[in-house]
């Protein structure tokens, strides 16, 4: 498989990607965020050439289609990994976890394993360890897909006003076009291994 990719996004933007299954979407986030290698071209960001930096040296931040939680640490524990691999946190940055959860509606379930949460309570701690990272760019691959369609527009629109707030640039994947349309400034379409088409 190979994907073609030709565009530009201004600072702040949110872009939907859409395009049928197989298309390389997921490709092309892997790629932006280090996980995937680019055979020809550039990545650029703010001028820089970040092409050849290692995925924690990019200024991404990805959040994937399961969320990636880890079922043997809490919910609060999950979101400190966004901030120190070790979880070797300050009491400053335990409040900056707990704020982050309180941000996405999860104020008093830090202590919680995965498993005592409900799907769209374990979207928010993935998101929440998506918000404490701090990253100018936010990769989104399809991360609410199983949840329902009212969960799945609360979370989408939570993602937005929380990037918005942040400056962030968003990058978001989705099947949906109603709802990558309701909260993003401009829509990218993938068709035969390129972008846009």
């Amino acid at each position: 498989f190979r994907l073609a990719a030709d565009f530009s996004v201004e600072h702040g933007r949110i872009v939907a990607v859409l395009g049928p299954s197989g298309e390389g979407k997921t490709t092309l986030l892997e790629a932006i965020a280090g996980f995937q290698p680019v055979i020809a071209g550039a990545i650029r960001w703010q001028g820089k050439d970040i092409t050849t930096l290692d995925p924690g040296a990019r200024p991404v931040a990805m959040l994937f289609q399961d969320g990636n939680l880890f079922p043997h640490l809490t919910a609060a524990r999950n979101v400190a990994l966004g901030l120190r691999p070790n979880l070797r946190l300050t009491p400053a940055e335990w409040q900056t976890v707990e704020a982050a959860l309180a941000r996405v509606g999860l104020a008093g379930l830090g202590a919680r394993k995965p498993a005592a949460l409900s799907g769209g309570q374990r979207a928010r701690v993935a998101l929440a360890r998506l918000m404490v990272q701090r990253r100018d760019i936010v990769l989104l691959d399809e991360p609410f897909a199983a949840l329902g369609p009212a969960p799945k527009a609360e979370m989408l629109a939570l993602v937005a006003a929380l990037a918005r707030a942040r400056g962030a640039t968003l990058l978001m994947v989705s099947h949906a076009p109603r709802d990558a349309r309701g909260i993003s400034d401009q829509v990218m379409c993938l068709r035969d291994g390129r972008a846009p088409p």
